[in-house]
Formats: structure tokens, C-alpha cells, sequence
């Protein structure tokens, strides 16, 4: 007797659970984008609407953009279980860099540009290569390279700042993209909101965003659904999807009202979006968490760890390259003293974006959160009149609470 197809093949039965158990399970990471809001919210009440005005939105992903973009390179070190404390010093070398050879040395930007990012290449690539085939320890290898980088820009710069840039390097950090779309449609929209100008293009970019995001959204859920995997709960999901979309629109529209879409935030998403997909969706990328999950099962298990480790540091060198010429570029000079502490930042952005200090946890949306969460302190304090002193005290605190979590989670599954 024939079964039919339809009788052999049962639907996937997936269970989803409470919302309250749903966070409870995942709150290392939800609770970064409660905290993000939260810490908006607050900052947006003390400092009289201040802090989401038009300017100071731009301002705000200017200033942290070079963060951004580090903290993309570090999630890979950190989540491979190492960590580079040479990345500000090794920013700062290669802006040092470029102003010597541009300003002095009258070279092309574009050209400039190459050469600086090969440099941070082969930078991270020399300290990868004595973590990954001499199994030095990553804190004293990167400890080192700090204090060499640090010596290094203060002899090219020889100990003074050298600037300014021409203005076609100065687009990198001030640029912006120019509104394709025709006047008429901004001046009407402005009418329509109330506003004194509308860039289209950057509210259309947002628009567009958070469809992507919805798209995005349902279509892993129906994949979760196929294949029989636990999803969140369909309530939760539909209130941070609404969440996230209503961000990117309101930010976008922000931008829009001001000069429109940094160059920089262009560079900030593709970035993103391109570390994000390598390690959630590839086979390096899981490879990586394995790494940094089990190094000697990972082995074992036939991962070039070496290779891996080494690479992670290479690409880090990358970025921090081109965090380098950002933040020279926004400074319109280079300093001695360029990119001092600034590896403290980013090891805390990706440390509070839910990484793990053991390493194979972490995710590239979290340390991009954590980034943001460290920019808006900064800038909210800042904003208050708060003095560097108990900002610096308050971040720190920050920091180890966000371990103190790591640990307490930990704990607590184990």
C-alpha cells in the first residue's frame, strides 16, 4: 500500500517559548539594545532634546566612526580568544603616515591611501604572526606593538603635528553624499514636515533600510519555521523588528534635516554588512568561533588555527588603517598624540557589545551597539559639562559591569 508523500514528511514541530523566558534567554543580547535606548532616553531628557538634534546625530556617528570600524577587526581577534592593544597606537602611526606623504612628500590621496592600508596590513599580519606560529601571548606581543607604533609616529611626525590635508582626503570623515534626487521633491517634503531642508536621499536611504531589515527579518523566521528551529516569540519579534526599523528611519531622517549621508556612515555599512554575513553566514566565520570556543578541538577537527589567528590579526591591521586615515582626515592633521587610549575604547565596545572575554561569543551588531553605547556616553556627558575625569571613571565602571554580566551568565548556565 502507498503512503502518501505529504504523510511521511510531518511538519517541523517548533515550540516557542514565553516571552519573559525568550529574554531571560537571551538577555546578553537584547539587553545591550534596552540599555542603548534606555541611556538615549535619559541623555535626551537632561540635555533638553540636545543630544537628537539634527547636527548632533551627524556629530555623533562622525565622532565614533573610527570606533566603528576597530571594533569590526577586534570582534574577530577577541571572539579568535586574543586581543590587540595596539590598534590606537597603530592608528595614529598610520595617519602619521599619510600626512607625511601627502603633505610632505606631495603623493597622491589615492595612491596615499593604498599604501597606508597595506601598511596596516602588514602591521597586523607581523604581530599575528609571532601569536599564530610562535604561540607568544597576544597581550604582550600587542603591548609591544603599541609602544613601538607610539614611538614610531612620534619620529615621522618628529614630534609635531603636520597637516592640513587637501580637501579631496578630507572628504573621508567630512564628505558627503550629494541628494540625487531632484530639489523640488526636498523643498516639498520640507513643506510637508516642517522642516527647513530634507535631504531625500538620506530619508529614502532609511526608508529602504528598514524594509531590508523587515525582509531580513521575516525571512529567517520562515526559514526557522522550515527547518524546525525554536524562533522568538511572534509578539517580541514583531516589537523589535518595529523597533529597529523606527530607529533607522527616525536616525536617517535626523541626517537628512542637516547635510544628509556622511561618506564615513557609508563606509560604516558596508563594513557592517560585510563582517556581519562572514560571521554568521560563512565557513571561515564559524571557524573563527570555533577557534576561539576550543582551540585544541578546533585543531583537532582539522581548522588551520594558525592560519586563522593570523589572519584575524592582519585584518585587524586593515582597519585599523583605515580608522587611522577617518581620524586624520576629521582632524585635518596629524598629531603625536593622535589615537592615545583609543584601543581601550574599542576593547570595550566589543567587551560591552556581549563578547566574551574566553573568546567565541560575540556578534559584529553587538559591538557595533557597544560602539554607539560608548559614543552616546561620551557625547551625552560631554553635552552635561560632566569633565573628562568622571567620564572616563563612569565608562570604566560601565565596562566592568558589562563583564561582571559575562561572568555572572556564565555561571549561570554552566
Amino acid at each position: 500500500m502507498e503512503v502518501a508523500e505529504s504523510d511521511t514528511k510531518a511538519a517541523p514541530d517548533v515550540r516557542t517559548k514565553g516571552i519573559g523566558a525568550y529574554i531571560s534567554a537571551h538577555l546578553r543580547q537584547y539587553g545591550l539594545l534596552f540599555a542603548l535606548i534606555a541611556v538615549m532616553f535619559f541623555f535626551q531628557v537632561v540635555t533638553d532634546g540636545t543630544l537628537l538634534r539634527a547636527v548632533n546625530v551627524t556629530n555623533l556617528l562622525l565622532q565614533n566612526s573610527y570606533i566603528i570600524i576597530m571594533a569590526l577587526g577586534m570582534l574577530v581577534v577577541i571572539v579568535s580568544g586574543n586581543i590587540d592593544l595596539s590598534v590606537g597606537s597603530v592608528m595614529g602611526f598610520i595617519g602619521a603616515l599619510a600626512a607625511v606623504l601627502i603633505v610632505e612628500l606631495d603623493q597622491p590621496v589615492i595612491l596615499t591611501i593604498l599604501i597606508c592600508l597595506v601598511a596596516g596590513g602588514l602591521i597586523g599580519a607581523a604581530q599575528g604572526y609571532w601569536v599564530a606560529y610562535w604561540k607568544i601571548p597576544s597581550f604582550i606581543v600587542t603591548l609591544a606593538g603599541m609602544l613601538v607604533f607610539r614611538g614610531l609616529s612620534l619620529l615621522l611626525l618628529e614630534g609635531q603635528s603636520v597637516g592640513p590635508f587637501p580637501k579631496e582626503f578630507q572628504l573621508i570623515a567630512t564628505g558627503f553624499v550629494p541628494d540625487i534626487f531632484p530639489a523640488g521633491l526636498g523643498e516639498w517634503l520640507a513643506d510637508l514636515l516642517g522642516a527647513r531642508k530634507v535631504n531625500v536621499l538620506a530619508l529614502a536611504t532609511g526608508i529602504a533600510a528598514a524594509a531590508l531589515v523587515v525582509w531580513i527579518g521575516l525571512r529567517q523566521r520562515a526559514q526557522n519555521k522550515a527547518y524546525g528551529i525554536e524562533d522568538e516569540p511572534k509578539s517580541f519579534f514583531i516589537a523589535r523588528t518595529t523597533i529597529i526599523a523606527a530607529a533607522l528611519i527616525f536616525v536617517m531622517y535626523k541626517l537628512s534635516l542637516f547635510r544628509g549621508l556622511p561618506n564615513v556612515l557609508i563606509t560604516m555599512g558596508v563594513l557592517t554588512v560585510i563582517y556581519a554575513f562572514i560571521t554568521e553566514t560563512t565557513t571561515v566565520g564559524r571557524r573563527i568561533y570555533a577557534l576561539g570556543g576550543n582551540q585544541k578541538a578546533a585543531k583537532l577537527s582539522g581548522i588551520k588555527t594558525e592560519r586563522l589567528t593570523f589572519l584575524a590579526f592582519a585584518n585587524m591591521g586593515v582597519l585599523a588603517a583605515a580608522a587611522g586615515l577617518v581620524f586624520a582626515a576629521r582632524l585635518n592633521t596629524a598629531t603625536p598624540k593622535a589615537g592615545f587610549a583609543l584601543e581601550l575604547d574599542v576593547i570595550a565596545a566589543v567587551f560591552i557589545g556581549g563578547a566574551s572575554m574566553s573568546g567565541g561569543v560575540g556578534t559584529i551588531i553587538g559591538a557595533v551597539v557597544g560602539a554607539f553605547l560608548m559614543g552616546v556616553l561620551n557625547n551625552g556627558m560631554s553635552i552635561m559639562g560632566i569633565g573628562i575625569d568622571y567620564q572616563q571613571m563612569i565608562k570604566g565602571l560601565v565596562l566592568l559591569a558589562a563583564v561582571i554580566f559575562d561572568v555572572y551568565n556564565k555561571n549561570k548556565q554552566g
